[in-house]
């Protein structure tokens, strides 16, 4: 049973640190995927093909790609609470930037900087979670945290609908509207972490002595106990197979988390309503994902059981990407999309929480880096497939049904990676012997 003291800190760190992680996270979400919603009239303002927009829309993973490792490792030696501020406030200024696109080489160029400035933000929260939090309580928040991305397509679609409907208004398009309103929240915020944001347990003034001796102890054990089996070099933290190896299985869960983000308003508008009409429709699935999300991640703290929550959730989101594909009706793809959403969201806190199993300090910062800058092309190969494939075929179908078999080599990708966990565990104590 935990302890009266255990249970007020985790509770007070709780309450202090997720609502607001997770607001930046809202935030940051809605800049990255709003081009889903400024395709419903830009993309015929711009003359933009399909290519052309899935292109666009995914090098925003390129950028992320290059500073993601470098840019957690700086955080990791700065402190949240510096690195988290700067990433807001240039991401702000560069999506509000959006509304100024011309055609398809500034498109390009802001999309790309967009990635460079928002990279290092996710993994760099996942970190953080990690000078905060036991391993044992980590899938639970990491999913609160996450709960953010279904949340924000949930309440930001009608928000991104509404605001197209501003055309007009000083001579401005609707999508222009859309990108310099929605920026501003990130810059404000940026700021506001500055003064909110607590780099480790050591610095907590909101925490009484007592609990703020319990949690560093607790966090420095964790992290001793781990000093035996745990690798901590930078180069090893790069270069791990398992790092590797869920890097890709991340990889299958972003091209399905993008395609939905950046091309699902305009598989719903194919069925021809309205803006407003799209963004109600796409926040359905979401919201039923967000509860599915936090009750499956409960679920993997209870049981310990990582690997197969994650596979599970893989192959029903690609289950849910073939639906999509056959589906005829607003209804039956709404059904489907609710598959993908719940399977896509699902999958990722108990995959979030393998990485640390077997890497710690400076590796777990440039491992985790390495996760997620890797697994995030699949946010670049996803949605530029998709348009490339809609441009050569006039249909989403074939787009859907690549990213369905990404997802499936995610599920299988996961079995080899604990298989080979389990494998290393049993023989470690026998090397160290």
């Amino acid at each position: 049973m935990a302890s009266e003291l255990e249970t007020r800190v985790l509770r007070k760190i709780t309450y202090r640190i997720v609502p607001f992680i997770m607001l930046l996270y809202f935030i940051a979400f809605i800049d990255r995927v709003n081009i889903g919603f400024a395709s419903l009239t830009m993309n015929k303002d711009l003359g933009f093909s399909p290519a052309v927009f899935g292109f666009g829309a995914g090098i925003f993973f390129l950028g992320y790609f290059l500073f993601e490792v470098p840019s957690n490792l700086i955080l990791e030696k700065v402190g949240a609470r510096i690195w988290i501020a700067r990433v807001m406030i240039t991401w702000g200024i560069i999506s509000g930037g959006m509304a100024f696109v011309q055609g398809s080489t500034s498109f390009y160029t802001l999309r790309f900087l967009l990635g460079a400035a928002e990279a290092g933000f996710f993994p760099g929260i996942i970190l953080y979670l990690s000078y905060w939090f036991p391993a044992r309580k980590r899938a639970a928040v990491t999913a609160l945290f996450m709960a953010a991305a279904p949340l924000s397509t949930a309440l930001g679609s009608p928000i991104s609908g509404a605001l197209l409907e501003m055309h007009g208004i000083l001579g401005l398009a609707g999508w222009q509207w859309m990108f310099l309103i929605e920026a501003v929240p990130a810059v404000i915020l940026g700021v506001v972490v500055l003064f909110y944001m607590t780099d480790r347990p050591e610095k907590a003034k909101w925490l009484a002595d007592d609990e703020r001796a319990w949690l560093v102890n607790e966090m420095n054990a964790e992290r001793a106990a781990k000093s035996g089996t745990a690798s901590h070099s930078i180069w090893r933290g790069l270069a791990d197979p398992k790092v590797l190896a869920l890097a890709l299985v991340y990889f299958g869960t972003s091209a399905g988390l993008y395609t939905l983000g950046i091309w699902a308003p305009q598989i719903i508008k194919e069925f021809g309503l309205t803006s407003l009409q799209v963004g109600f429709l796409n926040a359905i699935p979401a919201t039923l994902a967000v509860v599915a999300m936090v009750l499956w991640a409960r679920h993997s703290d209870r049981t310990g059981e990582r690997k197969w929550h994650v596979v599970a959730a893989c192959l029903l989101a690609s289950l849910g990407l073939v639906y999509a594909g056959i589906a005829g009706s607003v209804v039956t793809v709404l059904i489907a999309l609710t598959l993908v959403n719940i399977g896509i969201s699902s999958s990722k806190p108990p995959l979030w929480s393998m990485p640390t199993m077997f890497l710690s300090g400076s590796a777990a910062a440039a491992g985790i880096a390495t996760i997620n800058s890797i697994g995030n092309l699949g946010g670049f190969v996803g949605p530029a497939m998709i348009g490339w494939i809609k441009e050569q075929t006039g249909s989403f179908n074939g787009g859907l049904y690549f990213v369905a078999g990404l997802l499936v080599l995610s599920a299988v990708l996961t079995l080899l990676v604990a298989r080979s966990h389990r494998r290393s565990a049993a023989i470690q104590p026998v090397a160290q012997h």
